[in-house]
């Protein structure tokens, strides 16, 4: 079982959003040459900037080149369009090797996010369905601290209610996310958050105060989450500034 992970390509629309397009483009034809192929890509939020029609319009025209089945999270930028364009924003996905949990933290107008109780005891009783096979719960807001003051200031809310559903249930793989716009990777539960970096532009590393750190164009890659006989591993993959091999 491989699992491609991406975060946070959001897409604009108009004259400005030819970058950010490319760098998704590029990330799907890095993935898609990889051999074996991923079995399904996670994108873990933010896959559109304003919510606005003509940005799905372009995300649709990316996700056209992808033959293998593609899991979006909502992300605090992707608006009240996210069910319209990509279908429910909460569900889940059985594979033989593992089950995809995708959950919605998103608070409508804040960038922080929250669970919510209904949606904890969701997860709960999803975990619980197939106790032998390994999880990964997939969310935008990272529930963990990673250092950056900023974007602590905007992480799950409810972080601990979800770590004692994922300690008790014992199943949990990887926990997904994504909003950090960086590679980082943090024990939680017994498991481990896996944030993966942006499909486009990265945070810069500004650890010493709250203010907003900016964005820098650093070499852009995704996350690949591969089986092993011990349990799991994680790859960081480069897709910018990489002499690799591209599938289209």
């Amino acid at each position: 079982m491989l699992i491609a992970h991406l975060s946070d390509p959001h897409l604009l629309a108009g004259p400005l959003g030819a970058a950010p397009a490319a760098a998704l483009h590029r990330a799907f034809a890095r993935l898609l040459a990889l051999e074996p192929r991923p079995d399904c890509v996670v994108i873990t939020g933010d896959l559109v900037e304003s919510a606005e029609p003509g940005e799905y319009a372009l995300l649709r025209d990316v996700l056209r080149h992808c033959p293998i089945p593609v899991h979006a999270v909502a992300g605090n930028h992707d608006g009240e369009r996210f069910a319209e364009e990509l279908g429910e924003s909460r569900y889940v996905v059985d594979y033989p090797g593992a089950t995809i949990v995708v959950a919605d933290s998103v608070i409508a107008g804040r960038a922080e996010g929250r669970l919510g109780a209904e949606q904890l005891d969701w997860i709960d009783e999803v975990l619980g369905r197939r106790p032998d096979v390994p999880a990964f719960v997939c969310l935008h807001h990272p529930p963990v601290e990673v250092g950056i003051p900023f974007l602590d200031g905007m992480n799950l809310a409810d972080a601990d209610a979800l770590a004692r559903i994922v300690a008790r249930r014992g199943n949990v793989a990887r926990v997904l996310a994504g909003h950090v716009h960086r590679t980082v990777v943090v024990p939680f539960a017994g498991t481990v958050v896996a944030i993966a970096p942006a499909a486009y532009r990265q945070t810069a590393l500004r650890m010493h105060d709250a203010g907003p750190p900016g964005y820098v164009l650093e070499p852009s890659s995704f996350l690949l989450h591969a089986r092993t006989r011990g349990g799991w591993a994680t790859h960081s993959v480069a897709v910018s500034d990489a002499g690799a091999v591209l599938a289209y």
